[in-house]
This record gives C-alpha cells, sequence and structure tokens, in this order.
C-alpha cells in the first residue's frame, strides 16, 4: 500500500460522510421511499437507483432503517438551514423574514413525499418521532427567539406571544409549501404573501417603529 493511501478500515466518519457515493444512496433512498412508500421499499431499490452495489450500501449504512433516520436527520437539518439566510442582513428584519420564509417553503415542498412518511414512521418508531418532533419544533422555537430579539431591540411589536407567532408563520409556510408542491408556479406568489403575513404578525410596521411613516398612512 502507498505511504499516504489510507486503508478503508481506518479512514474518519467524516470521510465517509462526504463520500459522493453516500450522497448518491441519500438521494436515492428519498426518490424511492417516496415513490413505493417504506414498507415497499428495499435495500435492492435504493442501490439500483443510485448505481451502487448491495455491498457499497453497507459500507455508508446497516439497513434500510438506518438510511431513513439518515434522511430524517437530513430533513430536520434542511429546515433549520432555512433560518440561517446567508448573505442577508440579520438587522433587517424584512429581508430576513422573505429569505427565510422562501427558503423554508422551497424546503418543506422539495421534502414533502418524505415528510408524509416520516410522520407515518414516527407513530411507530421512536426514534424517527423524536426526529420527526424535531424537524417540527426546533425551526418555530428559533424563530420564536428570533422575534423575541426584534421584540427587545424595539425593531418590532409582535401582536402576540413570539412562540405563538412563530406557531402561526409555521402552519402558514407549512400550508403554502403543499400548495407550491402541487403547483411550482404558485411558489414566488406564496413566498410574498407568506412574508406579508409575516411581517404584519410582527408589527414591523406599526408607525411608532418607522420614522417615514405618518399616523394617517398606518394601516387600519
Amino acid at each position: 500500500m502507498a505511504r499516504h493511501q489510507q486503508p478503508w478500515a481506518t479512514r474518519t466518519a467524516r470521510d465517509r460522510s462526504d463520500a459522493p457515493a453516500r450522497g448518491r444512496l441519500l438521494d436515492a433512498a428519498e426518490a424511492v421511499f417516496a415513490r413505493r412508500g417504506y414498507g415497499a421499499t428495499t435495500i435492492a431499490d435504493i442501490t439500483a437507483e443510485a448505481e451502487v452495489s448491495r455491498a457499497g450500501f453497507y459500507v455508508y449504512f446497516a439497513s434500510k432503517e438506518e438510511i431513513f433516520r439518515v434522511l430524517a436527520v437530513r430533513v430536520r437539518d434542511a429546515f433549520l438551514a432555512a433560518q440561517d439566510v446567508p448573505g442577508v442582513d440579520r438587522d433587517d428584519a424584512r429581508e430576513v423574514v422573505e429569505a427565510s420564509t422562501a427558503a423554508f417553503i422551497a424546503a418543506y415542498a422539495q421534502h414533502l413525499p418524505l415528510l408524509r412518511l416520516l410522520e407515518q414512521q414516527a407513530q411507530t418508531d421512536t426514534d424517527v418521532r423524536a426526529l420527526w418532533e424535531e424537524t417540527q419544533e426546533r425551526p418555530i422555537h428559533r424563530s420564536a427567539r428570533y422575534i423575541r430579539r426584534l421584540a427587545a431591540e424595539g425593531t418590532a411589536r409582535p401582536v402576540a406571544d413570539p412562540l405563538a407567532v412563530a406557531r402561526a408563520v409555521g402552519g402558514m409556510s407549512i400550508q403554502f409549501a403543499r400548495l407550491t408542491a402541487s403547483a411550482p408556479e404558485t411558489y414566488d406568489a406564496a413566498v410574498r404573501d407568506v412574508t406579508a403575513m409575516f411581517l404584519h404578525l410582527l408589527g414591523v410596521d406599526h408607525p411608532d417603529l418607522d420614522p417615514d411613516r405618518t399616523p394617517d398612512r398606518a394601516p387600519r
């Protein structure tokens, strides 16, 4: 073996998690689960879709159950990433709201078939249930913390408790994402409408918070 060649047994978990074949298997698994459902999907279906050998599958995953749980983690992380809004002025609530809304709706619409399966599997699998609850709750609580910060800074006047506002916006976003999944041409309108409602619930257009707005121009 060459001096700098690393035997597979000594490769780190990071080496394996970054491998292109692993990514292909995950993408393939999501597609097959969405198409066939959880129960009908086999490892052979996944490897055929990914064009990876069965032995190659077991390099990365121990079972169908494991790859499904890894997919659940990937979906959860996609929703958390939707709130990171890189390249956006984090002090501009309007920019943050629009960017995070757009990313969330896109992620939910993209992963909708898998999300439905996750909800089903959560009824019988405690590990999947924990991931499902995280997927639902962590983005909401992160959003609530952001709303509290805006309120504390005096840049927003939420119309209700920040957690209640976050739950309301999350519910709206999910409903519009479901519409977008079936009618992708509605995506831009969905982002625009949810953004407008989110900003209204935040109270960022309150006249006392906008020096350019006079009281008789305030919305009624």
